[in-house]
């Protein structure tokens, strides 16, 4: 779960949920999506891809997570899907919002994990 302006300006909402797999296991079976790059909070820039028919940001690739695709979690449109475990960019969260008590909480984003 993002927290970032830039995030809660691209999802129109008060933050983003992204659901992160290996780069290798992720493929699309869509047609000619729409890609959209710009700088992040975390100073690496950001290729989002967008559905050409209902203009759903589905997925993104992160430069600063080369080995990782986040997908947007509402692209499974399954209300039981497991709850995030972490939070980032805590510092911009909104006020009124909470966190389960489990949820790992970086005030900006976690140390970079290595390519996999």
């Amino acid at each position: 779960m993002c927290h970032c302006l830039d995030c809660q300006r691209r999802s129109g909402s008060a933050f983003s949920v992204a659901v992160f797999y290996f780069r290798a296991a992720v493929r699309s079976d869509g047609k000619d999506p729409e890609r959209f790059q710009r700088a992040s909070a975390s100073g690496y820039p950001v290729s989002f891809f967008f559905c050409p028919r209902c203009g759903s940001n589905v997925w993104w690739e992160p430069e600063r997570m080369p080995g990782l695709v986040g997908v947007a979690l509402g692209a499974f449109a399954d209300p039981d899907f497991p709850a995030p475990i972490q939070s980032v960019w805590t510092k911009e969260m909104h006020r009124w919002a909470t966190l389960p008590e489990e949820t790992v909480r970086f005030d900006v984003a976690p140390p970079p994990r290595p390519p996999q």
